[in-house]
């Protein structure tokens, strides 16, 4: 039976900065990736938590139709479609499943799976798809789904995750080293069987 990863969608498929030109322009910021300390982008962006979601019920299609992917995703990520089954899992809303449909078609990836679960709290998602190997860049969300499920999970650095990590969280800079990080931890596997 194949393995089956679970991966996140924004800023870990996607690039990282994806919210940040939108940011500066609609709001007339001058952020770069480096000032996103925390996850929370609403104190950067000089918002209440009631504006930054009137705010996105605003820009979230816009941002998401035409989001970056991050650098070697889409060469990693269709090379493992052939080996792994792969299940997409978002925080984003279910309103934006088609334009999160889309967007996947016009990227030319693959996948078995997509689920939109509109929270960030992934590990009932994970453990319904039996997920053996998650992708993320919340950092909560990368220790919660490693210590509740008993999984790795490879988490992509970003400034805003850079807090400690649990024995079973992978930390890389992006998707080769994710593919590098896969291949051994399914050698251990592999040998432990």
């Amino acid at each position: 039976m194949k393995k089956r990863f679970g991966i996140d969608i924004d800023g870990t498929l996607t690039c990282p900065t994806t919210f940040v030109p939108f940011i500066n322009e609609t709001l007339n910021r001058n952020i770069t990736l480096d000032d996103m300390k925390q996850y929370d982008l609403t104190p950067l962006m000089g918002l209440t938590e009631e504006e930054f979601w009137k705010w996105m019920d605003e820009m979230e299609p816009v941002i998401y139709k035409d989001a970056p992917l991050a650098q070697g995703a889409q060469s990693i990520v269709q090379k493992w479609k052939n080996e792994f089954d792969l299940y997409f899992i978002s925080a984003r809303r279910q309103h934006l499943f088609e334009i999160t449909q889309n967007w996947f078609s016009k990227q030319a990836i693959d996948y078995n799976h997509l689920e939109l679960i509109g929270t960030h709290n992934k590990i009932a998602s994970v453990k319904k798809h039996r997920i053996d190997l998650f992708f993320e860049d919340k950092h909560d969300n990368a220790c919660d789904i490693s210590e509740e499920c008993k999984i790795p999970v490879i988490l992509f650095d970003t400034p805003y995750n850079r807090e400690p990590i649990p024995q079973n969280v992978y930390r890389v800079q992006n998707w080769l080293e994710a593919n590098q990080v896969v291949q051994s931890l399914l050698e251990r596997m592999a040998i432990q069987k």
